[in-house]
């Protein structure tokens, strides 16, 4: 079984209030019958919202409390980051999940490169706060573009 994130499949979840269709997740979510998840949305973010970017790029600060996420306009939205990761990852133990394909670039989905907190778009190496988390539970996570 896999997990796709939603905005992939083509459902206007993204900050933005927009998508990112990908055909190759459109296929998979048609022959496999994925799960579509945004653990964004899963924290209770609304859509659209202010773009978050992860301090330093760095999920394990955040994971550890060391560092907050705080979003564009100043508001902290770690709380929501963190429950949306974990609401993910139980989701994906109870239902077998053993892979997630997530937005690349993402501070909760990202996977190899996230922003790194300046919102001047520069990216770092390192994985979103969900991405993070399900790879520490021996889930395999997928970046898609």
């Amino acid at each position: 079984m896999i997990a796709i994130s939603a905005c992939l499949a083509g459902i206007p979840c993204r900050y933005d209030g927009k998508s990112k269709p990908n055909a190759a997740c459109r296929a998979a979510l048609l022959a496999n019958g994925a799960l579509l998840v945004c653990p964004e949305c899963m924290g209770g973010l609304p859509t659209p919202r202010p773009p978050a970017e992860l301090p330093g790029g760095s999920a394990q600060d955040v994971l550890e409390g060391k560092k907050p996420i705080i979003n564009r306009e100043g508001q902290d939205v770690t709380q929501a980051y963190l429950a949306g990761a974990q609401r993910l990852l139980e989701l994906c133990q109870r239902q077998g999940v053993d892979e997630v394909w997530l937005k690349a670039k993402s501070p909760a989905c990202g996977c190899g490169s996230v922003y790194d907190g300046s919102y001047s778009g520069r990216l770092v190496d390192g994985d979103g706060l969900a991405a993070s988390l399900l790879k520490r539970h021996g889930i395999r996570v997928v970046s898609i573009e």
